[in-house]
């Protein structure tokens, strides 16, 4: 299998622009990263500031430039004050034109999922980064 490169951005909370960072970099740098991402830091910055200046959650979004393939990991606080993440994986489904009377075609569609650790969160980082997109499209069963 043709080792693959990605590109990746990084929502900060007080910050209005999404900075976007696209050397090509390894997956084992995509797993570095979002391993040692500040996550918790970020989060309680976050608590500091007036809810207005709050643009978006801590994320990484991370692009496979080889097929346009996204996974992102956005940090949250679950109902206990806990770290708690959810998973955006954009990638082409087929969907049904005009209730399916045109047929199918194929299109990016972003699918979320909430309520992980940061540890299933890498676990699914980990099979996006290995290609297995089988793994990842069974969190999503809609």
């Amino acid at each position: 299998m043709k080792k693959m490169t990605y590109k990746y951005s990084i929502c900060h909370p007080e910050k209005e622009n999404i900075e976007y960072l696209n050397n090509p970099i390894s997956s084992n740098e995509v797993r570095k990263i979002a391993k040692n991402y500040p996550w918790i830091e970020k989060l309680k910055f976050s608590d500091k500031l007036n809810p207005e200046n709050i643009h978006y959650d801590p994320s990484l979004d991370f692009t496979c430039i080889e097929n346009g393939k996204s996974f992102c990991l956005t940090a949250h606080y679950d109902k206990n004050q806990n770290l708690d993440f959810s998973l955006w994986y954009n990638r082409p489904k087929k969907v049904k034109v005009l209730f399916g009377l045109l047929g199918e075609k194929e299109k990016m569609v972003v699918d979320d999922v909430w309520g992980f650790s940061l540890e299933k969160s890498l676990y699914y980082l980990e099979h996006f980064v290995n290609g297995n997109y089988s793994m990842i499209k069974k969190l999503y069963k809609k």
